[in-house]
């Protein structure tokens, strides 16, 4: 699509903001430690998880009639599957027509469990792959993670009635692994996968040294972009974190367009509504659910996210590309106020 109507497309989406997707950190409780989390989350959470009742009153508030074709509410986390109502939690999405997904990390992940969810309702999975076994192992801080997610891979690539895909955090230790990996997942089975970078917050921000150069961006944007003129049977995505510039078509189906408070909101495990789970939950809280409808904060609040002209400033104050960027992806902006983290297009554009 010609950037310019692309540009009137995203307008539009912004001025409908029709609610999407709904993400629910329904538990910050993970028997992982992984280096790149954003939220920080551990075996001993401080915060309980939410009770069912109260996240369900907060949909409630949300008219039946008013939502979109496809409207789906997401579980994450931590890991949601810590949760020992899991099953009662996709009932009840299920029984409200709701249909409903779930980002894992796979490691309570087998055939029972995966029948147990199918018939709560689950519609759509992600796991997470984040290298060969040495490298997966070490960034998600315990041995045998490598091994329960591929076989959570295994069973959700050979289910036809789920949305499925597997996401890799790509860092400098695991770039080079990415042939394999991808031959890997094309060998089981897998239709889609979806590749991010490391954002230097929570956890992340205390590993540097994952970080990809700009050397190392452009290789991982050409990997993309080989893969997909390659058209093989699984389809090889970049996530939706940065404005890429000369890469925007060649890595992705759409150009990038933040949807974080146009299509996408999150309640938080405190009750706090955001966008998306990883955006800077002190700088950008919109409102929370036991003090306010979420309908209400959906329809009327989130101008931060609909109107990016406050985020015109340092790096992007006199950027030509700001009308297709308009500062890329929110939960690269942290802080109070917010400054950019990293810029993508800068990284990719061999002229800057």
């Amino acid at each position: 699509m010609h950037p310019f109507l692309f540009r009137l497309f995203r307008d539009n989406e912004i001025r409908v903001h029709e609610l999407s997707y709904l993400f629910w950190e329904c538990t910050t409780r993970c028997q992982l430690s992984c280096r790149h989390c954003g939220s920080d989350c551990g075996g001993f959470s401080r915060e309980k998880d939410m009770p069912l009742e109260d996240f369900l009153r907060a949909l409630d508030t949300l008219p039946r009639e008013d939502r979109p074709d496809g409207f789906t509410v997401v579980l994450t986390g931590g890991e949601p599957l810590l949760r020992p109502d899991i099953d009662a939690v996709g009932r009840a999405l299920q029984q409200r027509g709701i249909p409903w997904g779930m980002v894992t990390n796979g490691w309570f992940y087998d055939e029972a469990m995966h029948e147990r969810l199918l018939r709560a309702g689950m519609r759509a999975l992600t796991i997470s792959l984040d290298g060969l076994e040495a490298s997966h192992d070490w960034m998600r801080g315990r041995p045998g993670s490598y091994e329960r997610a591929l076989r959570a891979i295994g069973i959700m690539a050979a289910e036809p009635r789920i949305n499925a895909d597997v996401v890799t955090c790509v860092n400098r230790r695991t770039l080079s692994e990415l042939p394999q990996i991808h031959d890997l997942l094309s060998d089981r089975g897998v239709k889609q996968w979806r590749l991010f970078t490391v954002i230097p917050i929570g956890r992340a921000a205390r590993e540097p040294q994952m970080l990809l150069g700009a050397d190392e961006t452009r290789a991982l944007m050409d990997f993309i972009a080989r893969k997909r003129l390659e058209r093989g049977r699984m389809k090889v995505t970049f996530s939706c974190e940065g404005y890429l510039g000369p890469y925007e078509e060649k890595v992705r189906d759409v150009r990038h367009f933040c949807r974080a408070g146009v299509n996408i909101a999150s309640v938080l495990i405190d009750g706090r509504i955001s966008a998306c789970p990883n955006i800077d939950r002190d700088a950008f809280t919109e409102g929370n659910i036991y003090t306010d409808s979420l309908s209400e904060v959906w329809e009327h609040r989130f101008q931060r996210f609909r109107d990016r002209r406050w985020a015109r400033s340092g790096t992007c104050a006199d950027c030509p590309q700001w009308k297709n960027c308009l500062g890329g992806g929110m939960h690269n902006w942290h802080g109070n106020p917010p400054a950019l983290l990293q810029c993508h297009f800068r990284k990719v554009s061999v002229e800057v």
